[in-house]
């Protein structure tokens, strides 16, 4: 992956905003968030400023006016440069071609899970299924009121993909909450012992000592992960 001069996604909308026209950044703001744009990038205010000063500060955008219009502030109208142009094709192009690891909050969880007891994370994977098929709802109402306006494909592809992502976490949370029900999940019986036995008053060290004992054959294979380092 190329070394950006600003990495931060916000500096990806704004350059993508001033390529079309100059303006300033409330109205790149405000142009954002009526495309919808804030589902796919964080957007904030103050650090839509401070992205925009970093921009300037590398030549990728520049003041082409200030403008005021009745008792407003001041404001400073931006313009994308040769470089920022460039900037933009490249980084565009590295990011649609290149995949690279994204790491969420669910499955920074999901490696944790076994800190929970598995009846209890089975219900929170049933909580967030729930969320998600709401979710999918709005995304699809949305989508269907972009075809009945007639706006071309193009213009909501990234709803496109964020539905697919949306359907594909839920069809996975949905199933590995089916397969830790029902145990189907490899590890799932060593996993609900452990939290029987902490509930008996065993420690974590005192199960570690001697986890076949405490955990059967699933134990054994466990000893080498669970032996402190």
């Amino acid at each position: 992956m190329a070394k950006r001069r600003v990495s931060n996604l916000l500096a990806l909308a704004v350059l993508g905003s001033v390529a079309e026209r100059p303006m300033h950044p409330y109205e790149i703001s405000t142009s954002l968030r009526s495309r919808g744009k804030e589902q796919s990038i964080k957007l904030n205010f103050g650090s839509l400023y401070t992205v925009v000063d970093a921009l300037a500060k590398h030549g990728l955008i520049e003041a082409q006016q200030t403008v005021r219009e009745g008792r407003r502030p001041e404001r400073t109208i931006y313009a994308i440069t040769d470089a920022g142009r460039a900037e933009l094709e490249d980084w565009l192009s590295e990011l649609i071609s290149t995949p690279t690891p994204e790491y969420t909050s669910l499955a920074a969880a999901l490696s944790f899970m076994a800190g929970l007891s598995p009846d209890h994370v089975v219900t929170l994977l049933s909580a967030r299924a729930t969320r998600l098929r709401m979710d999918l709802g709005a995304v699809d109402a949305g989508l269907s009121y972009t075809e009945e306006l007639g706006l071309p494909e193009v213009f909501v592809v990234e709803e496109q993909y964020r539905r697919a992502l949306m359907q594909t976490e839920l069809d996975f949370v949905t199933g590995l909450a089916e397969r830790i029900g029902s145990g189907r999940l490899g590890g799932v019986a060593a996993w609900r012992r452990l939290h029987e036995l902490a509930e008996e008053g065993h420690s974590f060290e005192e199960i570690a000592s001697d986890p076949e004992t405490y955990l059967g054959k699933e134990g054994a294979v466990l000893a080498p992960f669970l032996k402190p380092s």
